[in-house]
């Protein structure tokens, strides 16, 4: 596939530190990217970096292969194809779907004008809310007005500025498939930000998550679950805890909760001491098991409870189990381990086996 998007060690301070601190990554084209990170991570000033609304410090970025920022050289953001959605949609109040949607059609004839808007209104679901201002629209109706807008320019690249944090749960969940679907079959290349790791798993092929204004790991959503590059990622993705071990050579990390096999470790030797990522869903209820927990914690979640549990020498670690299995705090209950991919980080320190 074609590279749309190249950053190579962009930089970005605005005087109290830097706010992109040396980040690469690479977008392919009809590619969706996601950068996910908390509040204040960077990755907002990261997207107005590649739309043109801040300049860069320092380092390269490419669009379409030509570069836009490189050693003082600037291309501004009307002429980098570029369509963006606000957070906040920035609808024109005193224009109607139709003439929000045509706003920036210039230089075509009416009627031109008017089968495309016409076009992309039905593409995004809103062919008969045409006449409607945005007051007289649903939140997510508006989101997709300003997709249509930004469709309009025939961008080869998209940008979203959390598209839709400003929607219920529900609309939220709905809106982010459709609005991938309506991405996919235009054959665009998108680029979003959310703080929100299910926005980001429903949306994106490729997700970067940004802390501190690095970027820590870009993958797919698979390789950022079950494969992090560290402590910061696995915490941040997904619910889980660390354990401690210590590794056993051709057999695997023994931990409190029993022997993890692992034939196929790489790094540590034998005796290494590693903290050990444990995901709610390693640990399966098992009446018959040997190894107990208390259950300190209950969150109820519909077709699951998420349990608490602590372990006989104090550790907590979490499970995921079927919602008929309605346990009370304080009751024992018996877990066995069953790890799919063993995640572990060392502590560089070294214990015997025996």
């Amino acid at each position: 596939m074609d590279k749309i998007l190249q950053l190579q060690k962009v930089n970005k301070d605005f005087g109290a530190g830097k706010v992109v601190d040396d980040v690469s990554f690479t977008l392919r084209k009809g590619q969706i990217g996601c950068l996910l990170g908390p509040s204040g991570s960077g990755k907002t000033t990261l997207l107005r970096l590649i739309a043109g609304f801040e300049t860069a410090d320092s380092g390269k970025m490419i669009l379409h292969g030509q570069p836009v920022s490189e050693n003082g050289n600037f291309v501004p953001p009307e002429k980098r194809r570029i369509g963006m959605v606000f957070q906040d949609y920035a609808l024109f109040p005193h224009l109607t779907a139709k003439g929000n949607v045509g706003f920036g059609l210039r230089g075509q004839s009416r009627e031109v004008k008017e089968k495309t808007i016409r076009s992309l209104l039905e593409k995004v679901g809103l062919k008969q809310f045409g006449d409607n201002y945005p007051h007289e629209l649903s939140g997510g109706q508006q989101q997709r007005v300003a997709l249509a807008r930004a469709l309009a320019m025939e961008p080869e690249i998209i940008l979203l500025d959390e598209p839709f944090s400003n929607l219920d749960v529900t609309l939220r969940e709905n809106l982010s498939r459709e609005v991938r679907r309506i991405i996919k079959d235009q054959g665009l290349t998108a680029l979003m930000v959310t703080h929100n790791q299910q926005e980001a798993f429903a949306m994106a092929d490729e997700i970067g998550v940004v802390m501190n204004g690095r970027m820590l790991q870009w993958g797919t959503a698979h390789e950022l679950y079950h494969k992090p590059s560290s402590m910061d990622v696995a915490a941040f993705i997904g619910e889980g805890v660390m354990v401690d071990g210590f590794i056993v050579e051709g057999v695997g990390v023994r931990t409190s909760l029993g022997m993890i096999k692992n034939t196929l470790l790489k790094g540590p030797g034998e005796g290494a001491l590693v903290d050990v990522l444990i995901r709610p869903e390693d640990i399966v209820h098992d009446d018959n098991s040997e190894c107990v927990a208390t259950i300190v914690q209950k969150e109820y979640r519909g077709p699951n409870i998420l349990f608490t549990l602590r372990t006989f020498n104090g550790e907590n670690i979490l499970s995921l189990v079927p919602s008929h299995h309605n346990h009370n705090i304080g009751e024992k209950l018996g877990i066995k381990v069953e790890v799919e991919d063993l995640v572990y980080f060392p502590k560089d320190q070294h214990r015997s086996a025996a």
